[in-house]
This record gives C-alpha cells, sequence and structure tokens, in this order.
C-alpha cells in the first residue's frame, strides 16, 4: 500500500552540511576538518569513571532533572568562574546534549506566532527548532568580516512579539567571543523588555589570548531572563556521549522541565554519576584554553603558509579563512572542489545564513591531533 501523504513540519530542511561534507571527505579520503568533533581520545580517567559506575549498578533511570551530585558539580563551577549562584535542585538540569537543550528551551517558552531572533551565521538547529515550537524567525545578520554583533540592526528587531533572542559565544562558525561590553550592551537593551535570552554557550573553555569567556550567568540582568546552556562533550572530548547541561531562573527552568520530560525524560546515568566524579578537578576545563590555544596557533601558523587569509579565531575550535586569493569559487562549490581535489574538507560559511550568503569564508575544525593537522598543512599549503 502506498504510504499516506505528509505535509512536513521542516519542508525546507534537508541533509545538513556538515553531514554532506563528511560523507564527501569519506569517499575522497579527504582530512576530514568539517565537521566539529575531536579525533583524539578523551582522557582515560574519565572513561575509567564510566566504567566505574557501569560495574557499581548505576544503570536505571536517574532523578529527570539528572543526577544530584552532577547538578551540585555544575553549580559549583558556574558560580565558580561566573559569579552566579544556581539552586542545583531547581535552577540547573542535565541534557542529552546541547542540541537538546536548546531545542527544549524554544520548546518550553515559545508559542505559535512568536518572534524569536537569531543572529547570522548561526548553527544549524536554530531555525528550525524555532519553526518547531510555531515562532517566527527573525534574521539580524553579524557584521560582515568581524562577525560583531550589531546593536542597531538588533534593537530595529525587536517588536512586542519578540519573544527570545539566541545568541552564542565563543561564536560557531566564525570564532568571534563577545566582550563584557557588548553583553553589557545586550543587557541595557533586552532591560526594558519581556524578551527572554537563550544563551549557546558550549564552547565556554575555548578562549584564548588571556580573555576570559563572558557567560550571560555573570550578568544580573541577563541571568534573571536567561537559559544558559553548555556541553560536557565539548568541554572533555566526548562529543558522542551527548550530554550537556541548562540552568536558569527556578520559574524558567519550571517551564523547561515540563517539556524536558517529555522529549527525553532524563539522561545517561553512568555517564552522569562519571561526570560528577570527573568535575571535582577543575583542572581539565581550566586548562582547555592552553590546550586549544595550541593547536590554533600551530593550525594558524600552518595557514599562515599558504595563500588563505586567516581571520581572527578567539575562541572554539574553528578557524576561517577567506578563499578569495585561491580561486573564484562560491563557497559550497570551494568547499567540495578542496575535498575532492586537495583532500582537505572544510564547511562553507553559507551553509549558516538563510539566504545563502556567499563571504568566500570556510570554517575549518582544528581540534585534531597534531598529525592531522599537519598532514593537513601539507596539503593546503601545496595548493
Amino acid at each position: 500500500m502506498p504510504c499516506p501523504t505528509l505535509i512536513s513540519r521542516l519542508p525546507n530542511v534537508g541533509t545538513t552540511i556538515f553531514t554532506v561534507m563528511s560523507a564527501l571527505a569519506s569517499e575522497k579520503n579527504a582530512v576530514n576538518l568539517g565537521q566539529g568533533f575531536p579525533d583524539f581520545a578523551c582522557d582515560p580517567q574519565l572513561v575509567d569513571a564510566v566504567t566505574h559506575a557501569l560495574q557499581q549498578g548505576l544503570n536505571q533511570y536517574p532523578p529527570m532533572a539528572g543526577v544530584p551530585a552532577l547538578r551540585e558539580a555544575v553549580a559549583t563551577k558556574l558560580e565558580a568562574l561566573y559569579g552566579r549562584s544556581y539552586s542545583a535542585a531547581s535552577e540547573i538540569t542535565i541534557t542529552a546534549g546541547a542540541t537538546q537543550a536548546i531545542l527544549t528551551s524554544i520548546l518550553a517558552v515559545v508559542h505559535p506566532g512568536d518572534e524569536v531572533i537569531v543572529l547570522e551565521p548561526c548553527y544549524d538547529s536554530y531555525v528550525p527548532n524555532i519553526e518547531l515550537a510555531g515562532g517566527v524567525v527573525v534574521r539580524v545578520p553579524l557584521k560582515p568580516g568581524t562577525f560583531r554583533p550589531d546593536f542597531e540592526r538588533i534593537a530595529a528587531a525587536l517588536t512586542p512579539r519578540t519573544r527570545a533572542i539566541l545568541i552564542n559565544s565563543p561564536h560557531n562558525p566564525s570564532g568571534t567571543t563577545w566582550t563584557a561590553h557588548e553583553m553589557q550592551q545586550l543587557e541595557t537593551l533586552l532591560a526594558p523588555t519581556n524578551v527572554l535570552l537563550i544563551s549557546d554557550e558550549v564552547y565556554e573553555h575555548m578562549v584564548f589570548d588571556g580573555q576570559v569567556h563572558q557567560s550571560a550567568a555573570r550578568f544580573a540582568g541577563l541571568a534573571e531572563r536567561a537559559f544558559v546552556i553548555s556541553s560536557f562533550g565539548k568541554t572533555y572530548h566526548v562529543t558522542g556521549w551527548k550530554v550537556g547541561y541548562v540552568a536558569a531562573p527556578a520559574a524558567l527552568m519550571a517551564e523547561f522541565r515540563k517539556v524536558h520530560q517529555f522529549n527525553v525524560f532524563t539522561v545517561n546515568t553512568p555517564v552522569q554519576y562519571a561526570l560528577a566524579h570527573y568535575m571535582a578537578d577543575p583542572a581539565p576545563y581550566l586548562n582547555l584554553p592552553d590546550f586549544y590555544q595550541q593547536k590554533r596557533d600551530l593550525f594558524r601558523a600552518g595557514l599562515a603558509k599558504t595563500r588563505f587569509k586567516l581571520l581572527p579565531c578567539e575562541g572554539t575550535y574553528f578557524q576561517s579563512v577567506d578563499t578569495s586569493a585561491v580561486n573564484d569559487l562560491g563557497e559550497a562549490d570551494f568547499c567540495k572542489w578542496l575535498t575532492s581535489e586537495v583532500g582537505v574538507a572544510a564547511i562553507p560559511l553559507s551553509a549558516f545564513y538563510g539566504n545563502g550568503f556567499d563571504q568566500r569564508v570556510v570554517r575549518f575544525c582544528f581540534a585534531k591531533k597534531t598529525e592531522t593537522l599537519e598532514l593537513a598543512l601539507e596539503k593546503l599549503q601545496a595548493i
């Protein structure tokens, strides 16, 4: 019998650019600097902690909001780093990765017809999440070339129908990080409104050159209206574990948990216990900026010997480059050519814009072993 006719909830969504480029990289046996995940192992102590939790029989449902010890560890970290005290009982929830956290935040507060501002280029899950909630996407570009927030355009986009704004710092794909002054500008802009903030901070521990991450949790006027989201997968090199967290004021978190309990209910038990144990030592995340800055600096030094123009990389594990001096291809075609003919996969920044805005800029991921980066640089330097 024929399949019943369906009306898609997401008619404009196809296969993501990350899947497309990773598949092409595999087909061409290219060095994959496209999709953002490490090719090196996590700390063996973290694996041992998961094994211990499994052997202890910690394999059944944990509390819906997450293992209490892990929520306490997150609260301790947030207060130590950002000076904001969150209740582990009522203001922190453990999630199945940051992607689920973002979707759940949006579903919890966005009603049909509500406007939600996204700053482009933006991560590819934001827009479909808003559409699933019945919200209206309002796209505001970051400043071309610098990828800094344009507060005049953000202010112009605010209306009585604006329900929330999504920000991401450190920023994927550009590697830009918001300054304290920029966060204060946002705080001032939102102060007279009821607009909520969804702050995607998954790269919070990857900020370079002696700078510090400006979390929304640092700023009282933002924290009181914000879902602050982060990722254990990014921080501890375990992206496949899909565990993250959200911190928010109790009233917001109560609404968040109403949705959370019905879209995932709760999250992998032994991994939660292992993370709680591992977080007792802050060194792994405190040392992460230096760890990734060494990789960034190695990669940038090698790219300086190519025809690519380097853009600033203030945070994340992504390096963007201008390809104009290499050839005249647009970003998507350039990435296909680079993967097929040169043997290195990248991601076009146009994939992060709703209108496919093409600046001749592509993104590399440097969360790779030194030998992986050196092999990629050898190929790129030969162009």
